[in-house]
């Protein structure tokens, strides 16, 4: 899944694809490069990050995801709003990845009205929070439990239900890697998992503070390791270098 960020403030890559030429170039680019589909976003999640108004974040993700669309790229729409996403089905996307994993009751009402893939995702508080405090008893139970009880109210076939820890969102440098060190527990329940990890702070502070450009290598080895342990689909930035680790990591498994 490559990531692409339609924003001025994004941690990564903000403002970089901010136009709706820019981010198309962008797009076809990462599929050239070996994504199997976008993640088109227009609302910064960074910790820290401030709403984004419903009209503003239509006005950035919607022109980019029929474009894409048209060309029979898949797309996802990165959002935590039931009218953003309603637009961005109407418009092509064939999956809603909402990092704030369907608390909205719209969202879930439009999930099952509409029947889209869908990317459940757990956050401890709000962007603009949940690095402030994280707490849990027991990270891995916690999130798992969670993301359960979301997946036990639709009524999709299980394959288009993906589950994804969120790493990074609500969660201190050791509990992300407690969730990624017992990934396994959450691939057992049968739900395709999604891991986003790409150039996060955790593996920045892990390998010495590095800044996003910086984080390349870290977010290989953490990429593999879930790959390894049984995640579907990982969120990339930098897509060739991804999906060439992806295709070497699977000849290696299929050689066994």
């Amino acid at each position: 899944m490559g990531i692409l960020n339609i924003t001025p403030d994004s941690f990564s890559d903000g403002g970089l694809h901010f136009h709706t030429d820019a981010a198309l170039s962008k797009g076809l680019q990462m599929m050239e490069e070996g994504a199997d589909l976008i993640d088109v976003g227009g609302e910064s999640t960074r910790p820290g990050a401030s709403p984004v108004p419903i009209e503003e974040e239509i006005r950035r993700t919607i022109p980019v995801v029929e474009q894409l669309s048209k060309r029979g790229i898949p797309v996802s729409i990165d959002t935590m709003k039931p009218d953003v996403a309603s637009a961005a089905l109407e418009s092509g996307a064939k999956v809603v990845n909402d990092v704030s994993g369907l608390r909205n009751p719209r969202m879930i009402e439009l999930i099952e009205e509409k029947r889209p893939t869908v990317c459940v995702m757990h956050m401890q508080g709000e962007p603009r929070t949940m690095q402030e405090n994280p707490s849990y008893v027991d990270v891995v139970a916690e999130v798992k439990e969670y993301l359960l009880g979301i997946a036990s109210r639709l009524t999709l076939p299980k394959e288009q239900i993906w589950l994804d820890p969120g790493i990074g969102f609500g969660k201190t440098v050791q509990q992300n890697l407690a969730l990624l060190q017992s990934l396994d527990s959450l691939v057992e329940t049968g739900y395709p998992v999604l891991i986003g990890v790409s150039r996060k702070g955790f593996i920045g502070k892990t390998l010495g503070d590095e800044s996003p450009d910086d984080r390349l290598e870290g977010t290989l080895a953490t990429q593999a390791w879930a790959q390894i342990k049984g995640a579907k689909i990982l969120r990339a930035h930098d897509v060739k270098a991804a999906a060439r680790a992806i295709k070497m990591i699977a000849a290696i498994q299929s050689s066994t």
